[in-house]
């Protein structure tokens, strides 16, 4: 399962999984390698934790997604879960994890310093490596620089497998935006999608945004994709 009703509030948690976030839809070249790497390693239950590491952009939480549609592929439950929305439910949210074999934990710097989460995620540690069961978490920086304030929790995440993504290369957010029109049934022709990256932030996130507004205004207005469309609906 992908989540899950969980703790005393009887609260339903857990990130909705994209049906596109799979390691075969983790496109471009750069961190192919990672990817593999990643989805190798998640099938070693004695691989306590493992850490990926990556700048805003690089697909982070598509991997954490991809790592749970591949753990259900292989009989196993996982459960995703983004830490920054968790925060105001408290700490204690995280009891009774450890019993999925695979718990991913989206940005992990939303809980670090603050020393009651710390502890929580200690304990969820121990519990699954009690367990045998894996830990994966994101972070823009490596375990080293995230600053963590307990000394056990530092010690954990810093002997843990690092998994290092760099951000993708124009040709990889082309790729990515290709694969995603194409997937939607619409024509992104290359000239218009080097516009569009050309004008627009380079955040893969925020390069899929604009190709969804683009598909419902085309869709609106019975247009095809031109760059002239384009500047029109984005205001360029």
């Amino acid at each position: 399962m992908v989540g899950d009703t969980l703790g005393g509030d009887q609260l339903t948690l857990g990130v909705r999984i994209r049906d596109d976030a799979t390691f075969r839809n983790y496109l471009g070249e750069r961190n192919a390698d990672a990817a593999h790497k990643l989805r190798l390693l998640s099938e070693d239950s004695t691989l306590p934790v493992i850490v990926v590491c990556g700048d805003s952009g690089t697909g982070k939480s598509h991997l954490l997604q991809a790592v749970c549609h591949h753990t259900e592929a292989l009989g196993l439950s996982s459960l995703c879960l983004n830490l920054e929305e968790l925060l105001p439910l408290g700490p204690d949210v995280l009891q009774g994890l450890a019993d999925y074999p695979r718990v991913c934990l989206d940005d992990i710097e939303a809980v670090i310093g603050n020393a009651p989460w710390e502890e929580a995620l200690f304990h969820l540690f121990n519990r699954m490596l009690d367990n045998g069961h894996q830990l994966i978490v994101t972070a823009s920086q490596t375990p080293a620089s995230l600053g963590v304030g307990l000394r056990d929790l530092a010690s954990r995440l810093q002997h843990g497998i690092v998994i290092q993504l760099l951000l993708p290369r124009d040709d990889d957010r082309l790729l990515i935006l290709g694969s995603r029109a194409e997937a939607r049934g619409l024509d992104l022709p290359e000239e218009v999608g080097r516009f569009i990256l050309r004008r627009a932030t380079r955040h893969t996130g925020d390069l899929l945004d604009i190709l969804d507004r683009l598909d419902e205004s085309s869709l609106k207005a019975q247009r095809k994709l031109t760059i002239p469309f384009v500047k029109s609906v984005m205001g360029w």
